[in-house]
């Protein structure tokens, strides 16, 4: 379905939303389109690029209303960015304490190469009233989850909106974009979580406030363990923190003795992966990880290390440090929400230990 491969975790066929085998995501740095997760909330609407046209309006200077060749007429960029679903390792945190939704695992994330206009660029030709503070997003699919059912929207400040890597992309790792991911053209907005990267983007409107959108609004927030009387909760933006480990997979049989260990690790809105340890007593000792050169300051470091591990049953933890020496906390329990969001914890794996033949 939708050019994926076979061996993608499928949580829900229509809408049509699946992540990649930790394995997957550990062959490249790059995530082929085949395997990139995929995040909907309604059905992929048709888009016919000869009558594609793109709104910009609210508070500006003069509204525009472009056509993909029009929009091409703009300088190109590239920039290599990894998303991540707000939901991203969910599953762990549903084992303490159910929580509904999409039971993500930790491939709910993915890098690729996107290709477009910066939307910097965009916004200085429609001109941005001095009253102006954040930029709107909508697109057509249709999300029967919100109520009332509506278009899927949201905003970002605009200062982000103004930096130089967040496109107006119709390209994805030298090809043109592919339905499921938003062709003709989406949004890519690296550092913050995938939901504000709106696909099938058709109307940008510059407010003086976030989005009224359901997905800014209401879905997309963080609420308290326990409810509180008019507590709308906190609104998502930059990512937090976080590491995984995709090899070996959890429940794997490896040899005792020396074992590689890899995963990838991504921080939020402009900082980055200053370090990975690993751990196999629980994190009583840590052995610090080697990081890989990132394709680009907005996508993921992966990380390799050899650790120790004797013959039987065996927990392997890995933590990472941002540049702003922000660090994983170590219990989930601490994070556990009732959305599931920015599980962003020590990730723990276990696997089965045998001697070598």
């Amino acid at each position: 379905m939708w050019g994926k491969h076979d061996d993608l975790i499928v949580h829900e066929h229509e809408p049509f939303n699946a992540e990649p085998a930790p394995h997957a995501l550990a062959r490249a740095a790059v995530t082929g389109v085949g395997h990139f997760y995929v995040r909907n909330h309604g059905i992929v609407p048709e888009s016919d690029p000869a009558r594609w046209r793109l709104a910009v309006d609210g508070l500006v200077g003069r509204e525009l209303r472009l056509s993909l060749a029009e929009l091409r007429e703009f300088d190109h960029h590239e920039v290599v960015a990894s998303l991540q679903c707000a939901g991203n390792r969910r599953s762990s945190l549903s084992k303490l304490q159910d929580i509904p939704g999409h039971q993500w695992g930790p491939g709910a994330t993915s890098a690729a190469r996107w290709k477009g206009v910066r939307l910097a660029d965009v916004l200085a030709r429609a001109g941005v009233a001095a009253t102006a503070a954040h930029v709107e997003f909508e697109a057509p699919d249709i999300a029967e989850e919100a109520s009332p059912p509506q278009r899927f929207g949201g905003s970002i400040p605009l200062s982000k909106a103004r930096s130089g890597e967040v496109l107006l992309a119709w390209e994805m790792n030298g090809a043109p974009l592919p339905p499921v991911h938003g062709a003709p053209v989406r949004v890519v907005v690296p550092g913050y979580i995938g939901a504000r990267s709106v696909k099938w983007v058709d109307r940008i409107t510059v407010r003086s406030r976030p989005s009224a959108n359901f997905f800014q609004a209401v879905a997309y927030r963080l609420l308290p363990a326990e409810p509180v009387a008019g507590e709308d909760g906190i609104e998502l933006g930059p990512i937090a923190v976080n590491s995984a480990i995709l090899t070996p997979a959890a429940g794997e049989t490896v040899p005792a003795g020396a074992t590689a260990v890899s995963g990838y690790a991504l921080a939020g809105d402009g900082r980055g992966v200053a370090r990975v340890e690993v751990s196999v007593d629980g994190g009583s000792r840590w052995q610090r990880a080697e990081l890989d050169e990132q394709p680009s300051p907005w996508t993921w470091r992966r990380w390799r290390a050899v650790v120790q591990l004797p013959p039987g049953e065996a927990e392997i933890v890995s933590r990472a440090w941002d540049t702003a020496a922000a660090v994983q906390p170590e219990r989930e329990a601490d994070l556990w929400n009732p959305k599931g969001y920015f599980n962003h914890a020590w990730y723990r794996t276990r696997v089965t230990c045998v001697d070598r033949a």
